[in-house]
């Protein structure tokens, strides 16, 4: 049996809605979460990015005024200061995260998402 899917979410994002409409167009089992109501852990999100292959920097949301505000295209900080940073305001989060077993992706573009159905 295949690992249920967990997707890390912000409801009202579109590109999280449009994850929600395929993974139930494909019948699989998945679980969503709103990082906003059931924070991400630090060990959680570190844990993710690892899944993903990506730095702390490439999940940032530089679109968000917080990232602005915070100076962050400029700001050098290790992985583990961002992370915190992301822990601390959670729209610095890309979205969605759609996890499964040992693999992750980030779903933007959605189709990201399709290897974790097979």
């Amino acid at each position: 049996m295949k690992a249920k899917i967990t997707v890390y979410e912000k409801p009202t994002c579109s590109k999280c809605r449009e994850v929600d409409k395929i993974l139930r167009e494909s019948g699989v089992d998945y679980e969503k979460i709103n990082y906003y109501v059931e924070p991400l852990s630090k060990a959680k999100l570190t844990e993710l990015l690892k899944k993903m292959g990506m730095s702390a920097r490439e999940l940032l949301r530089t679109s968000e005024s917080t990232y602005k505000e915070l100076g962050l295209a400029k700001a050098e900080l290790s992985e583990k200061e961002i992370i915190d940073l992301m822990i601390k305001h959670p729209e610095l989060i890309q979205r969605p995260i759609v996890e499964r077993g040992e693999k992750a992706v980030l779903g933007r573009p959605v189709e990201n998402i399709k290897p974790l159905l097979k």
